[in-house]
């Protein structure tokens, strides 16, 4: 079918829930070495949806870029993610959460990202939506402190709450310094909401409340914000109820499937493709015919073709060519 919609008109239909003239798609990777400047990762995005065209432009910033301004230091490490590894963390002790600073978000890391946004969206002149990549501040204090976050979680309570508050009110000022410097919205993620960390009501109370913060101070300016609970027995039904327009997560690998997602939210839904095993591995028969069972789950409707999480940067270019080929 000829293209007859422009990437905007093709996802606000999506979100609606109305029909396209093809189902929209989306991928994303990491760009390691290019991501540690504003503009490498910029001339990374743009080289990359020059390429392949696609519907929606997840930024790609480092993993870790919202640690390293409280100190945190990471490297990286040649991986087929393409993520950077934390080689000191930033906080040592539960006493120092209280004492997290408010940071300047122009500067920075923080900055860093910022100006990659505006290079991005001075290049792609309002043409397709753009997504700042944000954190759960849940997911920013485990990265900041490592796995002893869960610890402070259950013993030093108030002190990590107390963290929590100033990387939330920190998180929401870089979230809006981002649509001032041309985002349309958000992907956020949470790597915390998942029972095989956390129990429900400990989520709701360490998660929840500030991950909230952070969208309802951002909801009125965002046009599209996409929550991305990641990982596997996900809290889906806690992440359907988020003021979100869509949700992603690795429904290839983890409950639930596209189509029961379908009875549990009514937004758009991101996901169909498992980004290592069929688009990875193959060959182009395989990732069509997983396409279009996933198109098949929905009806084709309210539906955005995308990975579960970020894909392998090793995915041969002619398995990005089939995706791209058969969305509809």
């Amino acid at each position: 079918m000829a293209s007859t919609m422009t990437h905007w008109e093709r996802i606000r239909a999506a979100v609606r829930g109305e029909a396209v003239d093809r189902v929209p798609l989306s991928l994303w990777r990491h760009w390691p070495v290019e991501d540690e400047t504003a503009q490498g990762l910029a001339a990374a995005m743009l080289r990359w949806q020059q390429r392949y065209d696609f519907d929606l432009v997840k930024m790609m910033p480092t993993g870790t870029y919202g640690i390293e301004d409280w100190g945190a230091e990471t490297t990286y490490r040649p991986n087929p993610n393409g993520t950077r590894t934390v080689v000191k963390f930033g906080l040592a002790a539960p006493e120092q959460w209280p004492r997290l600073e408010q940071l300047d978000v122009s500067r920075g890391y923080l900055g860093r990202q910022v100006e990659a946004v505006r290079l991005t969206a001075e290049a792609l002149q309002n043409s397709v939506p753009i997504l700042q990549t944000i954190f759960s501040p849940l997911t920013t204090a485990r990265k900041l402190a490592g796995e002893r976050v869960l610890a402070d979680l259950r013993r030093q309570p108030d002190l990590l709450k107390a963290g929590l508050q100033i990387i939330a009110e920190t998180t929401a000022r870089f979230a809006m310094e981002s649509l001032r410097a041309g985002a349309h919205g958000f992907f956020f993620a949470t790597q915390c909401a998942t029972y095989r960390l956390l129990s429900e009501a400990e989520y709701r109370e360490f998660g929840q409340q500030y991950d909230l913060l952070v969208l309802n101070a951002v909801r009125a300016e965002a046009e599209l914000i996409l929550a991305h609970p990641h990982g596997e027995d996900i809290m889906f039904d806690l992440a359907a109820t988020y003021p979100v327009e869509a949700l992603n997560w690795h429904d290839r690998r983890t409950w639930p499937s596209l189509a029961q997602a379908r009875e549990r939210f009514e937004g758009l839904l991101v996901g169909g493709i498992n980004e290592w095993e069929t688009l990875l591995n193959g060959p182009a028969e395989a990732i069509h015919t997983e396409i279009q069972e996933a198109m098949a789950q929905v009806k084709g409707r309210g539906l955005l073709l995308g990975p579960g999480c970020v894909i392998p940067t090793h995915t041969p270019e002619a398995h990005l060519r089939a995706a791209v080929a058969v969305r509809g």
